[in-house]
């Protein structure tokens, strides 16, 4: 079995005062001249709360359920992880990785070890989820344990009705629509909050993200195709807008065009900062199998953001907003709570930045090389990328877990 090894440096500063800096970009902000102090041996077995170097980290082995001990604890799970089996072109396996370790100075400090007792496990990107055999019996074995499941996910193309029966299909513990947690249903949450009663968004995304809206009582217009009103520029101008509107909502949108991006630009300058720019999230590529991606929802938010000359608010990963959200629901312990994800720059991030306890699967788009640059770089804002924990697949886990 594959276990799980540390991760070296980690100071938990997690994003700095500028955006490429929160977002880990590396290099971002210039070179750091911060150090690192010496990460003291791994212990075998659960370490009191004085012994745990601030983010250790660690392979997984036997031991692991003395780490997501038997009463019910919360997990996030990423929707990307894919399940069982290595992938061949991998360019390096865990179990050759050596050493590997994660050091946050000044950032988590005395966290321990989760102590028995209830445990939260957060798991991550929805498009891969049931890809391999593996996520939904290791996801089933921690349910069994009394683990509290919750599902996170950038993907704004599904409800969480839609998502819910998706896990159904895939064999995955049952779930219901309040365990899953879409950049659209988070999304329509801040719009709720943040919008007067009776104001409207215009909507370059889904149909689910205009139910999710739906849901919480938004008026919104705009999801679907939309065409130019005219040959020239003076008559693009002449499309109505719709004077209720006082948010542009910007999220995966087959249908974005030229139109759309006018119809958004002429919302804000007519509002001013009065008119919020929501974005569900930035990843730039979406993958597909067999290394193929298409252009992700950050491609469309810089495309409204560079319009505009302003920056939009980002509900989903791995901005805290999309945490909040969880925690606002089962009132989540961040310290009994561990996130598993495929990607450092959304799952991993979220889960440093917010406390959690980090599980990197390398079924994704990340390999081992990725995570050892940022943890040798000596930028704090790139060791926040750098798990706790890793493995080769989630199903690298069911050894550990037991019958």
């Amino acid at each position: 079995m594959a276990a799980l090894r540390p991760c070296r440096h980690n100071n938990g500063t997690g994003l700095g005062g500028e955006r490429a800096r929160r977002a880990g970009v590396p290099g971002a902000g210039g070179r750091c001249r911060g150090t690192v102090p010496p990460l003291p041996p791994v212990m075998a077995g659960p370490r009191a709360p004085a012994e745990r170097s601030p983010g250790s980290s660690r392979r997984v082995t036997a031991e692991l359920p003395n780490a997501l001990p038997n009463e019910p604890r919360r997990a996030l799970a990423n929707s990307s992880a894919r399940g069982a089996g290595p992938r061949a072109e991998r360019p390096m396996r865990a179990q050759r990785a050596g050493r590997h370790r994660r050091r946050r100075a000044g950032g988590r400090r005395g966290h321990r070890a989760p102590a028995p007792g209830g445990a939260g496990v957060a798991a991550g990107s929805a498009a891969q989820w049931g890809r391999g055999p593996g996520a939904a019996a290791a996801l089933g074995r921690l349910a069994a344990a009394g683990k509290r499941l919750c599902y996170v996910t950038n993907n704004s193309g599904r409800t969480r009705a839609a998502y819910t029966e998706k896990l159904r299909r895939l064999g995955f513990p049952p779930a219901e629509p309040r365990h899953i947690f879409s950049s659209a249903f988070c999304a329509a949450r801040y719009l709720r909050q943040a919008l007067p009663p009776g104001a409207a968004a215009y909507v370059l995304g889904s149909a689910a993200l205009a139910a999710e809206l739906e849901a919480v009582g938004i008026p919104h217009l705009g999801p679907g195709p939309a065409a130019l009103p005219g040959p020239a520029p003076a008559d693009w101008l002449q499309a109505p807008l719709d004077p209720a509107v006082r948010a542009v909502l910007v999220g995966f949108d087959e249908h974005f065009s030229y139109a759309k991006l006018c119809q958004a630009l002429r919302y804000l300058l007519r509002g001013g900062p009065d008119c919020l720019l929501v974005g569900t999230n930035r990843d730039h590529r979406l993958p597909l199998e067999g290394g193929a991606g298409i252009p992700g929802t950050g491609c469309l938010v810089k495309a409204v953001e560079t319009a505009a000359q302003r920056e939009a608010f980002i509900v989903g990963k791995p901005n805290r907003f999309m945490f909040d959200c969880v925690a606002g629901e089962f009132q989540v312990d961040p310290a009994r709570t561990i996130m598993v994800g495929d990607r450092l720059d959304t799952d991993i991030l979220m889960g440093n930045s917010c406390g959690l306890t980090t599980l990197l699967t390398l079924t994704g788009v990340t390999a081992l090389d990725e995570v050892r640059g940022h943890q040798d770089s000596g930028c704090p804002a790139r060791h926040s990328l750098v798990p706790d924990y890793y493995v080769d697949s989630i199903a690298d886990l069911l050894p550990a877990l037991g019958e």
